[in-house]
């Protein structure tokens, strides 16, 4: 029996401290890492957070993994915070959830995605 997309991603989030905007700031200030899994269009419409990595959601784990010969420059170890951000703070649990999966036990992401973000009136670039 299947507990469907809702029962799956209240299981994700049972998994994660999930963090808030302003928090997700001072994970970044602290040298953490802000990974916006947007698609493009999004990003184009609205805007991108200064100093988050860009990663596609299909590439997320690859480019995270510390061991993966594709991972990022920024992806330095296990213990990294990383906050993993997509437009409304839905995906971005799955996503968090598989990071942690890789080992990356310090993965979470942001509550209410980027919308929260600019909702609280952090930076943005257009």
């Amino acid at each position: 029996m299947s507990a469907g997309v809702d029962g799956l991603l209240a299981e994700a989030r049972e998994e994660l401290e999930r963090v808030g905007p302003v928090e997700a700031a001072r994970v970044k200030a602290a040298g953490g890492l802000l990974v916006d899994i947007r698609y493009a269009a999004l990003r184009e419409r609205d805007g991108t957070i200064p100093g988050a990595l860009v990663v596609e959601r299909n590439e997320l784990e690859w480019r995270l993994d510390p061991l993966c010969e594709h991972r990022l420059p920024e992806a330095t170890g296990h213990d990294l915070p990383v906050v993993v951000i997509c437009d409304e703070g839905y995906a971005s649990s799955f996503a968090a959830v598989s990071l942690r999966r890789l080992g990356l036990k310090r993965a979470t992401d942001l509550i209410g995605g980027f919308q929260a973000w600019r909702a609280a009136g952090l930076p943005i670039r257009t």
